[in-house]
């Protein structure tokens, strides 16, 4: 029997962008760097190796957020525990929508997201960082 979804990703988007800040890009680039702002990349190591990060970003995997968040997990990250606005942020500005929903239930405040994500970022003209690609193994 196939499944039956009863609320999609249309219904969690629009529930979460009800719910969270969300900043343009170019508010974003206006507020970085800033001491009491943390810009949070959640996309996949990756995404970050082939396209970039914001300079000064903290990258935390989606998959680990809510760990890295909570201070009773044993992954707890001490950024997190800061007085700091959160500003998340993936490609596109859909996974980090649906993240800031979940990490602002969690209680963490103040937290937004970046419209359009990295890729809204770089055509705003926002600095990009390229990683140094880590050495393979030629075993």
């Amino acid at each position: 029997m196939p499944q039956t979804i009863t609320r999609g990703i249309k219904a969690l988007l629009a529930e979460a962008n009800a719910e969270i800040t969300t900043l343009s890009a170019v508010e974003a680039i206006a507020i970085a760097g800033q001491d009491d702002v943390v810009l949070v990349d959640i996309r996949d190591p990756r995404e970050i190796e082939r396209e970039g990060r914001i300079p000064g970003s903290f990258s935390c995997t989606r998959g680990m957020l809510e760990f890295w968040i909570d201070p009773d997990s044993p992954y707890a990250k001490p950024i997190f525990q800061q007085d700091k606005q959160f500003v998340l942020y993936c490609a596109g500005g859909l996974r980090s929508a649906l993240a800031a929903k979940t990490v602002q239930d969690m209680g963490l405040r103040p937290v937004a997201h970046i419209a359009g994500g990295f890729a809204a970022w770089r055509e705003a003209g926002g600095p990009v960082e390229m990683l140094q690609p880590k050495p393979r193994n030629s075993d």
